[in-house]
């Protein structure tokens, strides 16, 4: 007699007493006759790309070397307003309405340079025009100076930072070439940095409120010219008890001027 057929019931019992908790297939499968799974290939190594940095980091020494030669080109101020005024390799440009080459008297005596101009030195294309600019010419008529006269006034930079924000070191570094040949061109018997940004470039100051008021030299190349510097007037305006440290400065200034 052949077997009764187990009752599904009983064959599932015996599987979950085997140890078989699931079904792959309805038909058995050998796996370990089954062809192994062909490799991966290995791929190349993809090249890194370059970095954009490091081709940006060279654009501002491309920029500076290129201010040097257009600066150098330049024979006279308007030639060399003239060569700003087509410079791309300033990014404030852009940003700027104008640009703001100086004010005053070209063959005066004493040459001020500031920082950079603000908002409203960006809309009237001169320097020192805003709140400061009154406040700075409120000094100057203080020791019996005219900025039409008897001053020459230009910035470091040429145009107006975003924001009226510090200019970069690499703003400075790309721009310094045209403020040192309009130091050269003009050839003043004075020069007066105005604020930090200016003394720090053009004298290597790393503290206005060390070195102001105190006489140090600036090379042009040809030759060395006194410079004096002072504090901004925008700082004043923010810590106008500071005037009076401003007012002694401004003394030293009218000292050597009287014994020119």
């Amino acid at each position: 007699m052949s077997p009764a057929t187990p009752h599904p019931a009983e064959i599932i019992a015996w599987y979950a007493e085997m140890g078989v908790s699931e079904a792959l297939d309805e038909t058995p499968h050998n796996h370990f006759a089954a062809p192994r799974p062909a490799p991966r290939p290995v791929l190349a190594p993809v090249p890194a790309a370059p970095l954009r940095h490091a081709a940006a980091a060279t654009a501002p020494d491309e920029a500076a070397v290129s201010a040097r030669a257009l600066a150098r080109e330049a024979r006279t101020l308007d030639e060399l307003k003239a060569a700003m005024a087509g410079f791309e390799g300033c990014a404030l440009k852009a940003t700027a309405k104008n640009l703001v080459f100086a004010d005053g008297n070209p063959a005066a005596r004493v040459m001020l340079v500031g920082e950079a101009p603000g908002a409203d030195e960006d809309r009237a294309g001169l320097p020192f025009v805003g709140r400061s600019g009154q406040l700075l010419d409120r000094m100057l008529a203080a020791i019996g100076l005219t900025r039409t006269e008897q001053v020459y006034i230009a910035n470091l930079l040429a145009w107006r930072p975003p924001g009226n924000r510090t200019p970069t070191p690499q703003e400075v570094a790309i721009c310094l070439p045209f403020i040192q040949r309009q130091i050269e061109l003009v050839d003043p018997a004075i020069l007066v940095c105005v604020g930090r940004p200016s003394s720090m470039a053009l004298l290597d100051v790393k503290s206005i409120m060390a070195a102001r008021g105190r006489w140090l030299a600036y090379d042009n190349g040809t030759r060395t010219i006194p410079a004096l510097p002072i504090l901004h007037p925008a700082y004043l305006l923010r810590s106008p008890l500071d005037k009076r440290l401003a007012w002694r400065d401004l003394r030293t200034l009218k000292a050597a001027i009287d014994a020119l």
